[in-house]
């Protein structure tokens, strides 16, 4: 494995390689300065700040020809060949002050909960969700009646920190508080470590935001992503 010796200031600013070159580990794939998680995991990947040739080079190895990837930060300059596919603003928000709460009526997800996990996912589109994406951290979800209707978990894992993601509910029954539970349960997980909970949403997103500032999380960072497509 060959990695950089650039140290991000904070270790948010740079999370895909922060978890993979710690917690997640197990889980990395490694060409230069560049780190991706094994794909039916996640399919993130992690650079420098400023790619350099090699590293769009690399980039290129990791992705595989016509594949893409969201790459983070403003003003990269695309080499020829590639591709821009789509542009994102997002937000990264500090869980620090997010007020937790044990929640006995949510189970912990499993394995076998996947075919169902994913059903769900396709149903809401919360975000990104792999077949071996459970293997990251704790999921929690609600079921009623048998049927699983809401769920949240972790995600990525940089040193002293994890990621909320997956925050999701059907759509009949939102409106009932069952987001701000799974939040505030799987927050509750991560603090029993000694961590902090942080997580990113679509700048647009205005109605999630909200309510996860009235969580108590608040605004660490802007962003842009770039989904480039390899030649």
């Amino acid at each position: 494995m060959t990695v950089d010796v650039d140290i991000a200031v904070h270790p948010l600013d740079d999370p895909v390689r922060a978890s993979l070159r710690g917690e997640h580990s197990r889980f990395a794939r490694w060409t230069g300065r560049i780190g991706r998680y094994e794909p039916e995991v996640a399919r993130f990947v992690g650079h420098p700040a400023v790619l350099d040739a090699q590293d769009w080079a690399d980039l290129g190895t990791v992705l595989g020809s016509g594949n893409s990837a969201g790459i983070r930060g403003r003003g990269h300059v695309v080499p020829s060949g590639w591709s821009v596919l789509a542009e994102l603003d997002t937000v990264q928000m500090d869980g620090a002050g997010l007020r937790v709460a044990f929640d006995p009526e949510l189970e912990r997800l499993t394995a076998a909960d996947v075919p169902e996990i994913l059903a769900l996912i396709a149903r809401t589109e919360p975000g990104p969700y792999a077949p071996r994406t459970i293997e990251m951290g704790t999921y929690l979800g609600l079921r009623v009646n048998g049927r699983l209707v809401a769920m949240a978990g972790e995600r990525m894992h940089p040193p002293g920190w994890t990621e909320i993601s997956a925050v999701c509910t059907d759509a009949e029954f939102r409106g009932r508080g069952i987001a701000s539970r799974l939040v505030r349960a799987v927050g509750a997980g991560i603090r029993a470590r000694g961590e902090t909970p942080f997580l990113h949403a679509a700048a647009h997103n205005t109605t999630a935001i909200s309510l996860y500032e009235t969580l108590g999380f608040t605004l660490r960072m802007r962003s842009k992503f770039t989904l480039v497509q390899a030649p």
